[in-house]
């Protein structure tokens, strides 16, 4: 059996508003479910890959609709573990007509919050080989923060991939300082480092793609991947370095997820065995089809809608290049 990936993190059920405005103006929602490691787990699943879910869910509405989601997308919930005192976290989108949504969690004291280095100690890794964190897990409580390290330190010992992605989110640490402390403690035994030029700039006081990129190699990181927004990614690995242009589509409705959605192609081509520019490459057309569906995963591709999109793609910018007319 070729092994599976895990991931870990909080789940949440997201309720996106219908009309635009504030949010506290929004009148209908649609129900989905959010979290950066379920979009990179539904990404993952969407290319053929075997994951599995590390989390704690509450014994609430939002919670069955998570459990729901995740046998309807394939990944395997035999990690999901029940409170039954703590409510499951829930986000609120807002709608616009351009630019990013606005968003209000409802998360503290939920139950991945209260994920546990118990909860760890009892996991057998010998299915796996690759683990994806963000820096979310960490931040949401002491608890979850040396679950998720700890988690680290048995992935590594047990040899698998770990794959990290940054995904800063301020308003849950007790300090900048002691967010970059900690994120950069966890980059550092990562293989795979996954961050935004803004996100190197908090981390490591730098926004130059290449700058953060070096910094990370120096303290040990195999592949760093910057995103560099409009302009794609800046990877480097494999001793080389080197800029990946991003694809061009101008239908952007809902920018949130495409970071999930490149982490995904990234790290299912690096577990495929590809090069590191076939996996930017393919983490850059992810991202771009994410950004063009609503809600944080609904876009994510399956591999033959993948393929057929970056074929199509290569197709537009070769006439591009050769300078005629593209209809």
């Amino acid at each position: 059996m070729v092994p599976g990936i895990l991931l870990a993190g909080e789940p949440m059920g997201l309720y996106i508003a219908q009309e635009e405005g504030p949010i506290d103006q929004a009148v209908t929602f649609r129900a989905a479910v959010a979290g950066a490691e379920f979009n990179v787990a539904v990404g993952l699943t969407r290319l053929g890959h075997r994951v599995e879910y590390l989390t704690r869910l509450g014994c609430d509405p939002d919670g069955e609709r998570i459990r729901r989601a995740l046998r309807e997308t394939g990944v395997g919930d035999a990690l999901v573990i029940t409170d039954p005192e703590r409510p499951t976290g829930i986000m609120f989108k807002g709608r616009v007509s351009r630019g990013d949504p606005p968003i209000f969690y409802r998360r503290r004291g939920s139950a991945a919050a209260a994920l546990s280095r118990e909860d760890v100690e009892r996991l057998d890794l010998s299915a796996f080989g690759c683990l994806h964190l963000t820096g979310i897990l960490p931040a949401l409580s002491p608890c979850a923060l040396d679950a998720a390290e700890y988690l680290v330190d048995k992935a590594r010992a047990a040899g698998l991939f770990i794959s990290f992605d940054p995904n800063l989110r301020p308003q849950l640490w007790p300090s900048p300082a002691v967010m970059a402390e900690t994120v950069n403690r966890l980059a550092a035994r990562a293989d795979l480092f996954l961050p935004g030029a803004g996100e190197g700039e908090r981390l490591m006081g730098s926004a130059d793609p290449a700058a953060i990129a070096r910094h990370y190699q120096r303290l040990g990181v195999r592949y760093v991947v910057v995103k560099t927004g409009k302009t794609g990614a800046y990877a480097a690995g494999e001793g080389e370095a080197f800029q990946s242009p991003t694809y061009q589509e101008t239908a952007v409705v809902d920018t949130v997820g495409a970071g999930d959605g490149f982490a995904a192609g990234v790290l299912s081509a690096l577990r495929e065995g590809l090069s590191l520019r076939e996996a930017v490459r393919r983490g850059n057309a992810i991202g771009t089809i994410q950004i063009q569906h609503e809600g944080d995963n609904e876009g994510l591709p399956t591999r033959e809608a993948l393929e057929e999109f970056m074929t199509r793609s290569s197709s537009r910018e070769r006439t591009i290049t050769n300078g005629c007319t593209v209809s």
